[in-house]
């Protein structure tokens, strides 16, 4: 038995809701048949916006959702998606599949989704074949409620009202897609597009540079060289508040995906292990932001995270879609924990992406849709949000093949305004359960409930069978006057709310 000691007065940091957010690219069927399906449709849907889909992410809470990329952003340009759907440019999305995108999803839509979600908005600027003004202008366009040029235009597009948008990213890997710049050259022009994202309203709006891809440490240093000098003043803290990291689990490599549904045991535990590399990136870019840094004033942004596979057989190789098991649900889990037990600096991070690519929350297929694992899992956290950081310690082992050992056991622990303890848990291992003496400091827990994802590693919900993996009831726990003894099957993630 391993025991996980939680200190209930040891408040570390508060959990941005931000950490349970979401991306959505223009990008095989992410936004065009999973979010979007148009007014005409037979799909039922609020101005265009599938009603089925909407409902179940509403259900999780989305927090923010991040758009228009990813890569696509560099070679978005958004006057294309205003104004009659009619007579906007249609374009080649050179990135994903080569396939034609008319530009019906833009900004207006995009802040239509939002506003039905209930969620923050955060948008990708064009850095990488874009220019100042262009940036500049949909900043105004978006959030400047007087009498401008941009305004005016949103007004003869049916909008009077500016939005509310929080997020701006300045470019997006721009070491790679968004332009194969040095760390320095783009630094120094993030400085000059920051310039001109005016903050028009009270509300200032959150600045994020590009940061390192994986564990590229010189770009980190790079950027922070550059633009850490902004911070020692009040104008220039405006100007930049994060910087983004990126990096996805591939199990095989980037050369050799592996499979989404079929998978060895010692495949499984790579995937994992590839997983828990997230705490050592965090780790490292985190010093040397602090090395600039120290005041912990720029957050760390994990924009985009997930796994990703050889796309399923018979769908475009550029649209990025796969299935997602219960090993994606312990992907999931993993990383989530990471970024709770980390919410010191990590304020924000993005799935890649919310339906239909890569480790999605949901699939669709015509008018039906499904709640993949990685769905459950975000439901089973969702009460992290916004809580405190609370100091654990949990016992653990180590399991595994030799070349991919990892650790059985994951962990997070917060309390909420009203007081409340919620413990997510996940047990990686493949084949062995294992109890855990949960023992609280400083707090008697009158009342104790639970929920549990679990299975084979390989179940899977699909549009013949979308019920086989769901998130249910846990029952299968003891509890006396020191503390709770739960019993954690293999291969599971498990949230327990404590509630005095």
């Amino acid at each position: 038995m391993k025991r996980l000691v939680i200190n209930a007065i040891e408040k570390k940091s508060k959990i941005n809701k931000e950490l349970y957010g979401h991306f959505s690219e223009h990008l095989g069927r992410c936004i065009y048949e999973g979010l979007y399906v148009g007014e005409d449709s037979d799909i039922p849907n609020v101005n265009g916006m599938r009603s089925d889909v909407v409902e179940a992410l509403k259900a999780i809470k989305i927090p923010v959702l991040r758009w228009p990329g990813g890569c696509f952003a560099d070679e978005y340009h958004w006057k294309d998606g205003i104004g009659p759907k009619s007579s906007r440019k249609k374009m080649i999305n050179t990135h994903w599949g080569g396939v034609t995108e008319d530009n019906s999803f833009g900004t207006h839509e995009f802040m239509e989704l939002v506003s039905q979600l209930g969620c923050e908005a955060y948008i990708n600027m064009n850095v990488g074949s874009g220019s100042v003004q262009e940036m500049s202008e949909w900043v105004e366009y978006l959030t400047f409620g007087g009498l401008s040029p941009m305004a005016k235009l949103r007004e003869q597009n049916g909008r009077k009202d500016p939005w509310d948008v929080k997020y701006i990213g300045v470019g997006n890997e721009n070491w790679g897609c968004g332009g194969n710049m040095t760390p320095e050259h783009y630094a120094n022009e993030y400085r000059r597009y920051a310039t001109y994202c005016r903050n028009y309203t009270d509300k200032k709006l959150y600045k994020i540079v590009c940061g390192p891809n994986v564990d590229d440490y010189d770009w980190t240093r790079g950027v922070m060289k550059t633009v850490a000098p902004l911070l020692k003043t009040d104008s220039g803290r405006d100007l930049v508040q994060g910087i983004s990291l990126h990096h996805y689990t591939f199990p095989g490599g980037w050369d050799n995906k592996g499979k989404a549904l079929t998978f060895t045991e010692d495949e499984y535990y790579e995937t994992i292990s590839r997983t828990y590399y997230m705490e050592e990136l965090i780790t490292r870019h985190s010093h040397i932001i602090s090395e600039y840094d120290p005041k912990g004033l720029m957050g760390l942004i994990v924009d985009e995270w997930g796994t990703w596979y050889q796309v399923e057989e018979g769908t475009n190789p550029g649209f990025l879609y796969q299935q997602n098991t219960i090993r994606d649900a312990i992907v999931a889990g993993v990383n989530l924990n990471i970024f709770n037990q980390h919410s010191d600096r990590v304020k924000m991070a993005n799935i890649a992406q919310m339906v239909n690519v890569l480790q999605s929350v949901i699939l669709t297929e015509g008018p039906k849709m499904v709640k993949t694992p990685t769905y459950y899992v975000f439901d089973l956290y969702k009460d992290h949000m916004e809580a405190e950081l609370l100091g654990s310690f949990l016992e653990n082992e180590t399991i595994g093949p030799e070349k991919w050992q990892i650790p059985m056991l994951s962990h997070s622990a917060s309390m909420d305004k009203e007081g409340s303890i919620t413990v997510t848990l996940v047990n990686a291992s493949a084949g062995k359960s294992e109890s855990i003496r949960i023992l609280p400091v400083e707090y008697k827990a009158s009342s104790v409930k639970g929920r549990i994802l679990s299975g084979d590693l390989h179940d899977h919900n699909s549009f013949e069978n979308p019920d086989v993996v769901s998130a249910k009831e846990f029952t299968d726990f003891t509890q006396d006057s020191e503390g709770i003894t739960v019993n954690l099957p293999a291969g599971s993630v498990l949230c327990l709310r404590l509630s005095k």
